[in-house]
């Protein structure tokens, strides 16, 4: 059932400061990892205490309780206390916010995803949770779990409703979950969202097969190298070892793996916080667990062809560990969710899949070996990895989400749009952090995929991108454009700020930048770009960010780092302008 699209606004009311704020090499603050309250001095607890004293910008009421997903802190003391939100004990969908507050714990201001009190006219359910897992069900067209009460505060107001997990789902392509949201007074069905984030949209899959057209993508075979193992005392296992891998699209790479025996190693790095690939065996699977691990005898993975089944694996594992080097160099940020934590991929999963994506039931990338028609190989490639890693560290932090999917699966409006924006704007630096020559970096996604044209979508001049339509500037058009094709907007703005407009060749990729007024931008430069990128992401984005909030989110965070009324400030301003997104047409709330 499609429900009429309604903007919804995040409210950001903060403070901003013109103090610089130094860090790594993106010149973007560490995050610290999130930690829960253990005395009333804590960072929670003050933010906690602002949000009830504040109650008029952040829209609690004493019915309310905040429960911390995220703490992060600036080098100058200033923190960022990220909530979901729950009403009388039920949690609340679309109720998350930041707090900011200053070096002394001090109110500084809220980014809110919910512009209005968060109360539902009753709480009295009139479905029974058993009557919700049969609609979730019929409308899913697979396996409910239990039901459970929620607030539905996600389209301007706010209503009782159950949420629902279903498994095995015919709404996917893929066989996979979806989470239904019911109505429990009329038992309309509010939103019914697949839990994976996938890479190939159901209309590009679409698109693909009325042109004819297949994706073959551009592989070579690499020589196998020699192993390198780390010498271990006898008995003394599990230790580090360094393998090498023959990949599909990479080359020869090296691998951290872990020794179990003397002559058995195992696809797990345990320099990255334990990060392992594992075989889905063929089936659809959305457990970590049942996946099957890869062990070596030699710690010699690959061939460098499709002929082994290490070889896809080879490619998983350098793309997520290199993706994780990205976050935590750039940015300190310690595995996707900054806790710590490896990251998982399983490769072969379900029977001629041409599709990988993020999926948050499995926690986990799960790569297709491709269909054999559309995608004739494992869609293994490092910007795609590097993208869809990033759906999960945006699933940790803002998790934005999209404003509707249509009974094809496709995902509408501009939170979704933004998400994919993100994604490809942090899975091309990840390219350009591993700076392979085999896969040399640039703004391009997917050029590897073997498509006629060349690539799937460019950040430069969006609009080149035929197979999506993916569109270059803001207009009102874009509260309900699908969500690939709306990234368009942001990832536009993104180079228009790390590179400037007009032409220009960078890593022997040329590219034409124009800009909606026909205005010049003169760029900053990818590193200063994607630091105020990710500070706007992890700091001042919520569930609900459209692109006049993106704005205002990287306009804060240019402001934190490089002062109010420096370049880099004027810089993001002219960026956005010249994709039409400006706060002189900026929508009116509730639209």
């Amino acid at each position: 059932m499609r429900r009429p699209h309604i903007r919804r606004v995040a409210i950001a009311v903060a403070v901003t400061t013109a103090a610089t704020l130094p860090g790594p090499a993106f010149a973007s603050a560490p995050d610290a990892p999130a930690r829960v309250a253990t005395s009333v001095s804590s960072p929670v607890a003050a933010a906690r205490a602002a949000a009830f004293a504040h109650a008029s910008a952040t829209g609690v009421t004493p019915g309310d309780t905040l429960q911390v997903k995220d703490v992060m802190t600036d080098p100058d003391g200033k923190q960022h206390v990220r909530f979901l939100r729950t009403h009388r004990g039920l949690p609340v969908l679309g109720g998350d916010m930041v707090v900011h507050l200053g070096e002394r714990g001090q109110y500084l201001g809220v980014t809110r995803a919910a512009d209005h009190v968060v109360k539902p006219s009753t709480v009295e359910a009139k479905l029974t949770p058993e009557q919700a897992e049969r609609k979730a069900e019929a409308v899913a067209k697979g396996d409910a779990g239990s039901a459970r009460l929620v607030v539905d505060a996600r389209d301007g107001a706010a209503a009782l409703a159950y949420q629902v997990l279903v498994v095995d789902s015919d709404t996917t392509r893929t066989g996979g979950s979806s989470t239904v949201v019911v109505d429990a007074r009329t038992g309309g069905i509010r939103s019914n969202t697949p839990n994976a984030d996938e890479f190939i949209s159901p209309s590009l899959a679409d698109t693909l097969r009325k042109r004819g057209e297949s994706a073959t993508p551009r592989t070579g075979t690499a020589p196998v190298l020699s192993g390198l193992t780390s010498a271990a005392a006898a008995g003394h296992y599990p230790v580090k070892a360094t393998g090498s891998g023959a990949s599909l699209f990479a080359g020869k790479v090296a691998l951290t793996t872990t020794r179990t025996a003397r002559t058995s190693y195992l696809l797990k790095d345990p320099t990255r916080w334990n990060t392992e690939t594992r075989d889905a065996k063929g089936q659809e699977l959305e457990s970590f667990a049942r996946g099957r691990t890869f062990t070596d005898a030699d710690n010699k993975w690959g061939t460098g062809t499709t002929a082994a089944r290490t070889t896809a694996a080879v490619d998983a594992q350098y793309g997520i560990t290199q993706t994780l080097d990205f976050y935590k160099k750039a940015f300190g940020r310690k595995g996707i969710k900054n806790n710590s934590a490896g990251a998982r991929g399983m490769v072969h999963f379900g029977n001629k899949v041409g599709n990988a994506f993020w999926d948050s039931t499995c926690g986990c990338m799960l790569y297709g070996d491709g269909d054999g028609d559309l995608f004739k190989k494992p869609l293994v490639v490092l910007d795609v990895t590097g993208h869809e890693l990033t759906h999960g560290v945006v699933d940790a932090t803002a998790a934005l989400e999209p404003t509707r999917v249509d009974e094809d699966g496709n995902q509408y409006g501009e939170p979704g749009a933004l998400n994919e924006s993100l994604a490809d704007v942090f899975g091309s630096n990840v390219e350009f952090s591993a700076n392979n020559p085999k896969n040399p970096p640039n703004y391009l996604v997917g050029e590897k995929l073997g498509l006629a044209q060349k690539f799937l979508r460019r950040l430069d001049h969006p609009s080149l991108d035929r197979l999506e339509e993916t569109i270059d500037y803001w207009s009102p058009a874009a509260y309900d454009t699908e969500v690939h094709a709306g990234s368009g907007v942001s990832s536009h703005a993104y180079y228009l700020l790390a590179e400037g407009s007009g032409r220009k060749t960078i890593g022997g990729v040329t590219y034409d930048s124009p800009t909606y007024d026909g205005s010049r931008v003169t760029g900053i430069g990818r590193t200063k770009a994607t630091a105020i990128f990710y500070r706007a992401l992890t700091r001042y984005m919520v569930s609900t960010t459209d692109f006049h909030d993106a704005r205002t989110a990287t306009l804060k965070a240019a402001a934190d780092m490089y002062g109010a009324n420096g370049a880099e400030y004027k810089a993001v301003d002219a960026a956005w302008a010249a994709v039409d997104v400006t706060v002189a047409n900026t929508p009116a709330a509730g639209r």
